[in-house]
This record gives structure tokens, sequence and C-alpha cells, in this order.
């Protein structure tokens, strides 16, 4: 079992419930209250960034490829048959959007962001943390 792992792990589910604490119950509050949006917005990055970290110790636990860029990661555990297409391509969206919020790569949609914090970020991260859970036993 790898304390790194679980260190991340329990971030991740300190981040997801904070969120489900602050996180507006319609997108018209959302766009209203800047603090708020980005509130979401940064624990949405901090979600992110805590899986990618978790990706990479795994990788670096399992003797797999290197990444050369970050971007990697995903792609790896997906062909070492730790992940499938499926959570591949969340996973890769997830980190996408983290992209745009954290370095402002490209235009905001508040109204995607507002999706993602809503309905996408808490089902990929649980979804997630079940595969990794199994493997960090």
């Amino acid at each position: 079992m790898n304390k790194r792992i679980n260190d991340k792990i329990n971030d991740i589910n300190i981040y997801l419930e904070q969120l489900l604490t602050i996180k507006p119950g319609s997108f018209k509050e959302y766009e209203k209250d800047f603090k708020t949006k980005a509130a979401c917005e940064r624990y949405f990055e901090k979600i992110t960034e805590a899986i990618i970290d978790i990706s990479n110790i795994l990788i670096r636990e399992k003797g797999f490829q290197s990444p050369e860029e970050e971007d990697e990661s995903f792609e790896i555990l997906n062909k070492e048959g730790i992940i499938d297409s499926a959570l591949f391509i969340k996973l890769k969206n997830i980190k996408g959007m983290r992209n745009i919020l954290a370095h402002q790569y490209g235009e905001v949609d508040d109204k995607i962001v507002y999706i993602a914090i809503n309905e996408e970020i808490h089902a990929d991260a649980k979804e997630f943390l079940e595969i990794i859970n199994k493997i960090n036993k």
C-alpha cells in the first residue's frame, strides 16, 4: 500500500466533499457569484491535479513507461490495462478543462465548467478512485 497514493486519495475525497458543499444548485447562481465560481473552479483543479499525481505515482511504482509529457499519463494507464478507454477519455477531458482553468488556455465557457462540476468530476473521480483502491491494497 503506497502512502502517497493514500494521501492523494484522501485529498480527492475531501475536495469532492467540500465541492459538494459549495457548488450552487443552478447555473444562474453559479454564473452570478464570482466567488463561488472561483472556488468551484479551484476545487476542480485540485481534484484533477491529485488524479494526475496518483497516475504518475502508479506509473513509477509499476515500472511502466514514463510519460514524456504530462498528457501521456492516462494514455499509459489505459495501454497497461489499469483504466478502460471510456475512463481514459473522461480523464483526458478533465485534464483539458483543468488546463483551460489553471493556465487560461482558451476561452472559459462557464456553462461547460458548471456541467463538469455538477455532473462529471464527482462520478469520474470516484470511478478512478475505485480502480486505484483495488490496485493499492
